[in-house]
């Protein structure tokens, strides 16, 4: 096992943890409630994040032990658990993200780095620092097709597949985990802008934003 201090991330008291969007989404009292929504937006939260780098051989042997999945096969791809609560995308050649439900990571990088012992490897926790925001609905393609330059037509863009891309102005990971939804992963710092960004761009087909 790796000699890397580990850090338990969560507070253990009372502290009142913040999401990205606690002010704009969470604390309002009253959000965009359109009668028969094209597009459905809401924040997924303190999910626990997880960037791994290192050989995909032996990465892939830890994550089998230690999660019962495998490294996804083939670039772009995103693979989920029989839950689908728990993920692992391919950022780059020797890159992944892993999300699982908030309070997991911390014991899941533990026992990763205990499997993959004194191997080159790379485990860094960025739940603090990203965000999910969740974009459903039969117009929420449209509302994609005028916020990046990405193509996002089913042949192109299937069930499954997720890709690093800009957003008007920012950069995230975008994520098509099932057939009537996606997913954006958002850095803290751009989490507001994007929202504001989802909500006029979506006006025109109708929007609810839920909590």
């Amino acid at each position: 096992m790796s000699d890397v201090k580990e850090f338990e991330t969560r507070p253990a008291d009372t502290s009142k943890a913040e999401s990205p969007l606690a002010w704009s989404v969470h604390e309002q009292k009253s959000l965009p409630h359109a009668s028969n929504p094209g597009v459905i937006i809401s924040e997924k939260p303190f999910l626990g994040q997880l960037i791994l780098r290192g050989g995909a051989i032996v990465m892939d042997e830890a994550i089998r032990e230690v999660m019962g999945i495998a490294l996804p096969a083939k670039p772009l791809a995103l693979v989920s658990d029989d839950s689908g609560e728990r993920s692992i995308q391919w950022l780059s050649p020797d890159e992944w993200l892993v999300i699982v439900p908030g309070g997991e990571e911390f014991e899941l990088e533990q026992k990763l780095r205990q499997s993959l012992g004194q191997a080159h490897f790379s485990i860094v926790n960025v739940s603090g620092g990203q965000t999910v925001v969740s974009l459903k609905g039969n117009r929420a393609r449209e509302v994609l097709m005028k916020s990046i330059s990405y193509d996002v037509h089913p042949h192109a863009f299937p069930v499954g597949k997720g890709v690093s891309t800009v957003f008007a102005k920012a950069t995230v990971i975008l994520r098509r985990a099932e057939e009537d939804g996606w997913e954006l992963v958002i850095r803290r710092s751009f989490a507001d802008y994007c929202y504001r960004w989802l909500l006029d761009a979506s006006r025109e087909y109708g929007v609810s934003v839920t909590r």
